[in-house]
């Protein structure tokens, strides 16, 4: 039996030193581009969307520029030996695919290596059967590493992006833990600016002492104007949610409409097609798919019932796994 510990309202880390920008305006560049999957302009888009998240909470400010301008961070898909980790301590060699998806350097060098070996990707993190391999999201692993180029640390919140197993958990957005952290090393800089995003986000609905504690001004002026919440994120239609214990054998039939309609049905995962079966894995028929769940096999698994050219129906159910 072990006594229960009261939960620790902070865990992010900064640097010993508290390696910081002595600017808001910071300006950033694309050297190299990936070439596996993801195109120049998504990869431009997705690497906007990540330093937008960090702007939407903080008083920073980022901006592209030209690659032969000078910017405060450097941006580049590398291979395996490359640049800094032929003779830095902090970063090894990339390792191919998977393994170590990037690296970043803290304020005032602004440099983060993408592993060109991974196949990059806006959108969440999955495993493709066509391709056989990991898709992992830009957005996602830019917003973590970002958060190293403005200072931050590993994280000791499992739920926090800055956390050290994030891209593997993937939890994909910028938590309290990690806006809790910038605001240790930059202030509370703009409140008006600053409140709303933080209301937005649920950030001063249940902890607000803890809030003044780290931003009294901020949460000051929330008590006096408050902001509605962001309302979640819909279920699409006729798409089924379902949390499945690991290992759990499970089986999708759109088998009814094919006698009914006389249709012919085609299977997808995350929009990509499932042509074979592949043993322990997954178990393809006309009728029925069934999956064994595990981490791979996450995701939303789609029956689309046609007849020529026709879709009579579609039926999707989105799978998460349980540990």
């Amino acid at each position: 039996f072990q006594q229960k510990q009261p939960p620790r309202t902070k865990r992010y880390a900064i640097t010993p030193s508290q390696l910081k920008w002595d600017h808001f305006n910071v300006s950033y560049k694309i050297l190299s581009f990936p070439r596996n999957l993801i195109n120049k302009s998504d990869t431009e888009r997705g690497i906007a969307a990540a330093f937008r998240m960090w702007s939407a909470v903080s008083p920073f400010h980022f901006r592209e520029v030209p690659a032969d301008r000078e910017a405060d961070i450097e941006i580049g898909f590398y291979p395996l030996n490359h640049t800094d980790c032929l003779v830095s301590f902090l970063h090894h060699c990339f390792d191919g695919i998977t393994g170590e998806l990037a690296h970043a350097f803290f304020p005032p060098t602004g440099e983060i290596h993408f592993d060109d070996s991974e196949y990059w990707i806006l959108g969440k993190t999955r495993f493709s059967w066509k391709k056989g391999v990991w898709l992992t999201d830009l957005v996602h692993v830019a917003a973590h590493e970002i958060g190293h180029t403005l200072g931050l640390m590993h994280s000791l919140n499992a739920n926090s992006l800055m956390h050290i197993n994030a891209t593997l958990t993937n939890k994909r957005h910028i938590m309290q833990d990690d806006v809790w952290g910038i605001h240790r090393l930059y202030g509370c800089q703009d409140r008006l600016f600053v409140c709303p995003s933080w209301a937005r986000r649920g950030f001063c609905e249940s902890r607000r002492r803890l809030m003044k504690k780290h931003c009294p001004s901020s949460c000051d002026l929330l008590t006096e104007f408050p902001f509605p919440t962001l309302a979640p994120t819909p279920v699409p239609p006729r798409t089924k949610a379902k949390v499945v214990p690991e290992g759990r054998n499970v089986t999708f039939r759109c088998g009814y409409k094919i006698v009914e309609k006389k249709g012919k049905v085609f299977w997808f995962k995350d929009n990509e097609p499932l042509e074979f079966s592949y043993p322990g894995y997954i178990a393809l028929a006309d009728a029925h798919l069934s999956i064994i769940a595990n981490a791979i096999n996450e995701g939303t698994y789609t029956c689309v019932v046609k007849k020529r050219d026709k879709v009579l129906t579609t039926y999707s159910w989105r799978i998460t796994v349980k540990e």
